[in-house]
């Protein structure tokens, strides 16, 4: 009897700890913690790697099965299967599913990839798994019998996840395999050696890329299912003799030609007639190109290792293994990986025959696709800038169809799903990705579905905790007396700016400013001019004026040079280019400290902010920066030295290519496929040829007279001949380039756009409402009076007025750009800022606090954007984001930022509040904390159930578009980090130890560094699939973080002790009552 409540006791102390809240708020914070370990893993090494230690460990995997048993536990224990708790009760199923599908992903379903050249009909496809394949061959009563063994294994040279060692027998005698290396790039090759065998080396291209074979003296080898021999004549094949005696001789029954490519000279290789063989020459033969490079050589032939900078993507692995049997040992090296199956070694140990392949296994499919055409669009002008890339293909089975695969757009057929991968270098074939996971897509969707009805039913239905929120903020308003006192203090910086030093030879700054006076065309004129359009090297067309202004900026980090606007400066330059050689304009950052030593080599004085173009030389001409320009680039991790040296040069090529008009791209190519178009210098440069000769006429003189008539309209002020030059331009920019060139419209307002340069003025406007708003309030705190509630009204309606104008210019943007504004990183914090005061908006009636801060946090936003470090540029998607899901999946995603910072701004503002209440003011500073803790709870509410709703928007679009709805992508794991952080947040009020007013906010701050490293920190620091880390420079870790760090800590801890005194210890002495946990109350309970 004692044993049977024994039993039941520990049954229910399991059954407590399993359900337990404890647990869960733990399961959140490991989770998360292995999964921000895993990205670092994944940057520091390798994908594979982060998933042998991690992604895929059985300890990773049982976080996750812990998960689905204290949710199933809750689900009971909180009493969930009720009608008025079904938001809650569908989150909890929800996950269930999610977690369950993804193991039906990972350990039922499978995938790959099926390359396909044109014209070729395919039925298998590559798995994505690599696997060790062994077969061992041994005799049994007199037959030849075969056991296979056969398993799926992930290796690096930094760790394996697989089922070996094996050991196992073959008819009682036992044998053992066992890894014991792993070559990370590998190729077969030759060790030359005197004593060696003869090899004949052939190079081919069979799949589109290069590859390199040995054929050995005498073998009968099938390169890409073509039969080559060497000295072993053999019907049907391609037969090689080679001797140093007698030299070389080819005799195919294939008839084809060769090209000798040293002198282009093509001949005809005959059918079935021994002719010369010619080295290094392109043999056409049975449909495979191929080159003999150079004669026999001698050596031993094996698997060597592939030096670093020749590794590809295409380069092979080799897995070293040992095996053992009978008392022998022996080592056997397998080249293979992912996407190969091809090559297999045998060898006998022990009286025992062992054949071993390490590679992709090969699926079958119960039908086949034709690839009847492959075809790449690229942006006008560019030859590697795809805009999108389909494959027409004919599915072949009981009835043919045909059907277009692309981005965005795939084949399903028989529970099979194919993507448009990617495609061959020489673009005559495809790579499709080919999935075939119809439950565990169809098990993980429902559950996507069931968590995105329970998120916004919480908020919207059913006794949940976002509505008993929304009822006690309205309770708190009733009570309130006065607002939050909140302190806030703006400090500046200064840049002090000396005049650069002037060489005995240049020109002095009187002169220069009469020359670039002298080559000043008018506004009306240069507004006209801005308005012609240029193709830039991304292939984007864009207004002239957008062009300059991007030059501008770049150059000298501002918008205007001394008056002048863009367009202004830019032709100056063109009308005299020595002039602006001695200006001062570049930008540089040679007035901090870190500097001295660019600054002794370019003989600048200290604090200088910009320099000339000749200071970059010396009284030689030598180019002050070439001597260290090779090791700054050649550097994987250049320090801020060679960064900003990198920089200044990366100016001053830029400067170099406009003063000479190479960038000026305003002359359409005719009848050019990729609707290219050039400069006048590339067009005189000769490589391009022009049919039309009147037309070409244009290119090569038009600009040259222009630049000369507008001389003359500066001096006589009469710029009409030179507005009819525009005119030309732009008619013969219609007649040859319409198919690329914006309209009208969209010219003009991009025109408008720049000049009013929205974002860069808004950040300003909304810091100054900011702060006066927060200072009337704190004013009405102490004394109401009807000039600040006024007042308060007034910035109140600029604030959506400017909201309005944001707004506008996003839309805006979108028009302009052709696509969403939030697909790089400048717009992206654009949109942040945006969702951010639009949050604070929401509560414009029911806290005036959360306004003024959200205005402060817009503005700051905003500021960020304008780094150098961000480039505000419009550019070309790339294929996979010109979606519909990106304006769902980013929308949604980033727009759940606005809401988090919001809620971390609260919790700042309720932090001071403590440090600022006293004996005196308790009672009115109280009633503000349980207003900012709700409102900041409400704002975390809805901003985790937009990062949740987006995070898993972005897998649906990932299963869309490549056919994997989680990949453990850097960007999408941080996200998933951050819903563990911020779910762990919410959740700690179930948690006795872990309530308290203090306590939450002090999470509500430190969790956004959880948001900070998903956009910035992986964006521009981690390796990943996603785009935002190509836009504009590298960012630079500034020092300030790790003091914003240290501010926090320090904030935390004195609103600690502030809020014991006042708020813990004057409670116990008037009441009797135990504190929980560690003596904090319980969150929001005297509302």
């Amino acid at each position: 009897m004692q044993a049977k409540y024994s039993f039941v006791y520990m049954v229910d102390i399991l059954k407590k700890t399993l359900f337990s809240t404890k647990l869960m708020a733990v399961l959140f914070l490991v989770f998360a913690t292995a999964m921000a370990l895993g990205t670092f893993v994944e940057s520091w090494y390798s994908t594979e790697t982060a998933r042998i230690y991690i992604y895929n460990a059985t300890w990773f995997e049982a976080i996750m099965v812990f998960f689905v048993i204290n949710f199933v536990g809750n689900i009971f224990r909180y009493r969930l299967l009720s009608w008025k708790k079904w938001p809650v009760l569908l989150l909890h199923l929800s996950w269930i599913l999610i977690i369950v599908g993804a193991f039906v992903t990972r350990y039922i379903s499978y995938e790959g990839m099926m390359p396909i050249r044109e014209g070729a009909s395919e039925s298998r496809f590559y798995s994505d798994k690599t696997y060790l394949t062994a077969y061992v061959d041994g005799e049994i009563n007199g037959e030849v019998k075969r056991r296979i063994l056969e398993d799926d294994i992930l290796v690096t040279a930094e760790g394996m996840r697989s089922s070996l060692p094996w050991r196992s027998d073959f008819n009682g005698q036992d044998f053992s395999i066992t890894y014991m290396d792993f070559i990370e790039g590998a190729k077969e090759g030759l060790v030359p050696d005197e004593n060696g065998k003869s090899y004949l080396k052939i190079v081919e291209a069979g799949d589109g890329q290069r590859h390199e074979h040995y054929l050995e003296d005498g073998q009968i080898a099938s390169i890409h299912n073509v039969i080559f021999t060497l000295n072993n004549e053999t019907p049907g094949a391609i037969n090689i003799f080679a001797s140093d005696d007698s030299g070389y001789r080819i005799k195919t029954s294939f008839g084809g030609g060769f090209m000798r490519m040293a002198d282009q000279f093509q001949g005809d290789v005959v059918q079935d007639s021994l002719q010369i063989l010619q080295l290094r020459s392109l043999y056409n033969l049975a449909g495979m190109q191929f080159v003999i490079p150079e004669p026999l050589v001698k050596g031993s032939y094996g698997i060597v290792k592939v030096p670093e900078e020749e590794v590809t993507d295409a380069t092979m692995d080799a897995l070293v293994v040992g095996i053992s049997s009978n008392g022998e040992t022996k080592e056997l090296k397998l080249l293979g990986g992912k996407g190969t199956s091809d090559f297999s070694d045998k060898i006998n140990v022990g009286g025992l025959g062992f054949s071993l392949s390490y590679g992709s296994k090969i699926h079958e499919l119960p039908f086949a696709i034709q690839l009847n055409d492959f075809i790449a669009e690229k942006y006008p002008g560019t030859e590697t800038g795809y805009a999108s890339f389909m494959s027409k293909i004919t599915v072949e089975d009981e009835r043919n169809f045909d059907y277009d695969i692309f981005m965005n757009h795939v084949l399903d057929h028989k529970g099979y799903r194919f993507f448009q991968s990617s495609f061959h270098p020489d673009e005559k074939g495809t790579v499709l990705s080919v999935n075939h996971d119809l439950w565990g897509t169809w098990i993980t969707y429902i559950g996507y579905f069931l968590l995105y009805v329970g998120l916004m039913g919480i908020m919207l239905f059913g006794k949940t905790r976002f509505r008993d929120l929304a009822t006690s903020l309205k309770k708190v308003q009733k009570k309130k007396a006065a607002l939050a006192v909140f302190v806030f203090f703006i400090s500046s910086l200064s840049f002090a700016q000396e005049t650069s030093q002037n060489h005995i030879t240049a020109p002095t700054r009187a002169q220069i400013d009469s020359v670039i006076k002298a080559t000043t065309v008018s506004k009306e004129h240069a507004e006209k001019f801005g308005a012609l359009v240029v193709q830039d090297e991304g292939g984007r067309m864009k207004p002239l004026h957008t062009f300059t202004s991007e030059l501008l900026r770049k150059l000298s980090g501002k918008d205007k040079f001394r008056g002048l606007d863009s367009d202004q400066v830019f032709l100056s330059m063109m009308l005299n280019r020595v002039a602006w050689y001695h200006t001062e304009f570049i930008v540089t950052n040679l007035g901090s400290k870190q500097n001295d030593s660019i600054r002794e080599i370019l003989k600048v004085k200290k604090g200088e902010k910009y320099i000339k173009a000749t200071d970059l030389f010396d009284a030689t001409g030598m180019y002050r920066l070439k001597p260290y320009l090779e090791e700054a680039t050649s550097t994987t991790n250049p320090n801020k030295f060679q960064k900003d040296f990198i920089k200044l040069h990366e100016r001053f090529s830029l400067l170099e290519m406009a003063l000479s008009g190479q960038i000026l791209k305003v002359f359409p190519l005719l009848n050019d496929e990729n609707n290219k178009w050039i400069s006048a210098v590339e067009f005189r440069g000769g490589q391009y040829q022009v049919q039309d000769s009147l037309y070409a006429n244009f290119m090569a003189n038009a600009l040259p007279y222009y630049l000369n008539t507008l001389q003359n309209s500066i001096a006589t002020g009469d710029y009409a001949q030179a507005d009819k030059l525009l005119e030309a331009f732009k008619q013969n920019q219609k007649n040859h380039g319409s198919e690329v060139l914006p309209s009208d419209e969209k010219i003009k307002t991009e025109i408008i756009y720049n000049k009013l340069d929205i974002f860069n003025r808004l950040y300003k406007y909304y810091m100054v409402l900011g702060v006066f708003l927060f200072f009337v309030l704190i004013f009405r705190i102490f004394k109401e009076r009807e000039i600040w509630k006024a007042a308060t009204y007034f910035f109140k309606g600029i604030i959506v007025i400017l909201f309005i104008w944001h707004t506008t210019g996003l839309i805006l943007r979108w028009y302009i750009s052709g696509h969403a504004p939030w697909s790089d990183a400048y717009e992206s914090i654009l949109y942040v800022s945006w969702a951010t005061l639009g949050l604070g908006l929401l509560f414009i009636k029911k806290s005036d606090l959360t306004l003024a801060a959200s205005t402060f946090v817009a503005s700051m936003l905003l500021f960020i954007a304008h780094q150098s470090w961000v480039d505000p540029a419009i550019s070309n998607l790339v294929p996979v984001l010109d979606s519909y899901w990106l304006m769902i999946h980013v929308a949604v995603i980033v727009g759940s930022y606005g809401p988090l910072t919001v809620g971390m701004i609260l919790g700042v503002t309720a932090l001071i509040l403590m440090i600022l209440t006293t004996k005196k003011n308790k009672t009115r500073m109280e009633i503000n904390l349980k207003e900012l803790t709700i409102i900041n709870e409400l704002a975390l509410t809805i901003g985790l159930v937009m990062l949740t709703i987006g995070n898993f928007l972005g897998g649906q679009w990932a299963n869309e578009s490549w056919g994997r709805y989680w990949g453990w992508d850097p960007k999408e794991t941080w996200a998933l980090i951050s819903i563990m952080i911020y779910a762990f947040v919410l959740h700690m009020r179930f948690v006795p130890a872990l309530r308290g007013r203090w306590f939450y906010n002090f999470m509500s701050v430190a969790a956004y560094g959880s948001i900070m490293m998903t956009y910035f920190g992986v964006n521009f620091y981690l390796v990943g699939l996603h785009s935002y880390a190509q836009s504009g420079s590298a960012a630079i870790t500034p020092d300030y973080v790790k003091y914003i760090v240290l501010g926090v800590l320090i904030l935390g801890g004195i609103s600690y002790w502030r809020y014991r005194v006042n708020y813990i210890e004057t409670s116990s002495k008037k009441s009797d009552n135990k504190p929980q946990g560690e003596g904090l109350p319980k969150m929001l309970s005297e509302q």
